[in-house]
């Protein structure tokens, strides 16, 4: 074939997105702005109209009249706990959250779980969501996001405060992991044991598992200071949780008695390959040394809003330095798995950041704490999914955006394809 005809063999395989603005996930949107994807979604190029159209004439355009951005990434998910949608009330404080979550789940049938599992992760398609950071006890999710196409990472938690059974559950990982799921459905879902939190993991464990990842050279998962609870049981032993914990398992537990972040210092946790969740409970000075470990961050805050009644700090985060993603934890303390609804969340109670920076924290920041760079910007060689709300574009287009969260004119443009 001449390179004329294969120029324009590779041409015609492409198509143009023109939009009123291009939000890019990383940076502010641009007013008349155009995308060229090839037939797998890899961007090829992307800037003003003006300037991308000439140079990919013959093309077809498909026009979208409002704003277009990247697939979202729902940063900490726990898709299998979906049917728990609606029936857990939060407010409570975590305690009595977890104790009401326990009881209810051990009800759930299997058919009702795999039924509300599938209709989760159809929603999550619908959204535009392109990558989860997925929390399993059970890896029941794993087929359902891998049939929408979602990527991202699994992370296989692990919990337990009995040393010799919870470390044989780490030595068990393996084989649970080729009894439920024998054949991995998908390459794009990376798999990673995880501890569940400092507080409900025997340090041995903690230890071990955030070893491992590091030898391995991938990212867990891990929740930490996210409510008031936690820091009481390692740094005086007491509080609701130890108290909890003895009337469920009538075992008594050598808490640390040492400040929260000094313990998850010292098992490993502060480091660039463990994803810390939540810190809603983080302290200023806190806050700089996960700045200063450069550990990837997921804040949770429709979920600390359901179950606590309180927000992460999250212009502490920004001011420490800290570029977090967004997740939206689970069903059983949400109304939605949609993180384009975190990031409105945001927008209403900290109006002072702009707006695309927090539509970064649902696209761009997602890619990057799950060590996805393919993922969450429209950018030269980037396949991350293309989304669109349809409309009049009033004001600053972030802003429009995350005001229409709920606009029945959200649609999914371009879906990324799984290599």
């Amino acid at each position: 074939m001449s390179s004329a005809l294969l120029f324009r063999s590779v041409l015609m395989a492409s198509r143009i997105i023109h939009a009123d603005h291009v939000a890019p996930g990383d940076a502010a949107p641009i007013a008349d702005a155009a995308i060229v994807v090839d037939e797998q979604g890899v961007v090829e190029d992307v800037g003003a109209a003006a300037e991308v159209l000439p140079r990919h004439t013959g093309a077809p355009i498909e026009r979208v009249r409002g704003v277009v951005f990247p697939g979202l990434v729902n940063a900490h998910s726990h898709v299998e706990l979906s049917a728990l949608r609606g029936k857990v009330p939060g407010g409570r404080g975590f305690v009595a959250w977890v104790d009401t979550l326990i009881g209810i789940r051990s009800e759930i049938t299997p058919e009702e779980e795999s039924a509300a599992i599938d209709r989760a992760a159809d929603d999550l398609a619908l959204y535009g969501t392109v990558a989860v950071g997925d929390v399993t006890n059970s890896l029941a999710a794993v087929h359902a996001l891998a049939r929408k196409n979602i990527g991202g990472s699994i992370f296989h938690e692990v919990l337990g405060l009995e040393r010799s059974a919870v470390l044989g559950r780490i030595e068990g990982l393996r084989a649970e992991v080729e009894e439920r799921v024998p054949r991995w459905p998908s390459a794009d879902l990376a798999y990673a044991p995880a501890p569940h939190t400092v507080f409900t993991v025997h340090s041995d464990a903690l230890r071990a598992l955030i070893d491992g990842a590091k030898k391995r050279g991938i990212r867990t998962s891990i929740h930490l200071a996210e409510h008031g609870p936690e820091r009481r049981a390692i740094e005086n032993g007491d509080g609701p949780f130890p108290d909890w914990y003895f009337a469920r398992t009538t075992q008594r537990c050598e808490w640390p008695k040492r400040p929260l972040f000094d313990y998850a210092a010292d098992a490993g946790v502060l480091a660039p390959e463990v994803l810390v969740v939540h810190l809603t409970d983080a302290r200023p000075a806190e806050l700089a040394r996960v700045a200063a470990a450069e550990c990837p961050v997921v804040l949770c805050p429709r979920s600390n809003l359901y179950i606590e009644a309180r927000l992460p700090p999250l212009l502490d985060v920004l001011e420490a330095g800290i570029a977090p993603a967004l997740g939206t934890d689970s069903l059983a303390s949400n109304t939605s798995l949609d993180v384009l609804a975190e990031a409105k969340a945001l927008a209403e109670r900290f109006p002072t950041v702009p707006a695309w920076r927090l539509l970064e924290l649902a696209t761009a920041n997602g890619g990057r704490v799950l060590a996805r760079k393919d993922l969450g910007r429209i950018a030269r060689g980037t396949r991350p999914g293309i989304v669109a709300i349809e409309g009049e574009v009033k004001g600053d287009a972030a802003a429009w955006v995350l005001a229409n969260v709920k606009a029945p004119r959200r649609f999914v443009v371009e879906r990324k394809v799984t290599s």
